[in-house]
């Protein structure tokens, strides 16, 4: 199942397979026809609150991937899409001007893992849960 991305400003192309917009909000300037898409899965797209934090800053993609991984995690919508790439290529279709630092790459890289689990925290699990200490009673004349 191969799964690529492209700039939906880019024409579309046979070989694209079934594209595929990742974007929550739609690209200015494109119209439907002109975009081919096989479908729009917003659901596979960052949190509003991540996108407006990532801003595209190149200093923060590190983190940005983090922390969309975890986004990801569980996402239902993430298995329709690695449905979607059985047996046929599927191209995620993006607006973001830079094709190195965009959430498109992130999701690419999460369909061609086996396993789309987060980033594992550096801290270590406890090996004990944690003991409740007893309320402090006040002392009674």
């Amino acid at each position: 199942m191969p799964f690529t991305i492209k700039r939906i400003y880019e024409p579309a192309h046979t070989g694209d397979g079934r594209r595929v917009l990742v974007d929550r909000l739609w690209p200015r300037g494109v119209s439907k026809s002109r975009a081919r898409l096989t479908a729009w899965m917003k659901q596979v797209a960052p949190s509003r609150a991540l996108r407006v934090w990532f801003g595209h800053r190149p200093e923060r993609f590190a983190n940005f991937a983090r922390r969309y991984r975890r986004e990801l995690a569980g996402n239902r919508a993430l298995g329709e899409l690695r449905r979607l790439g059985r047996g046929t290529a599927v191209t995620l279709v993006y607006a973001a001007r830079d094709p190195k630092i965009n959430h498109a790459v992130v999701l690419q890289s999460v369909l061609r893992s086996r396993i789309s689990a987060p980033a594992r925290s550096t801290r270590r699990p406890r090996s004990t849960p944690r003991r409740r200490r007893p309320k402090p009673t006040a002392a009674r004349d």
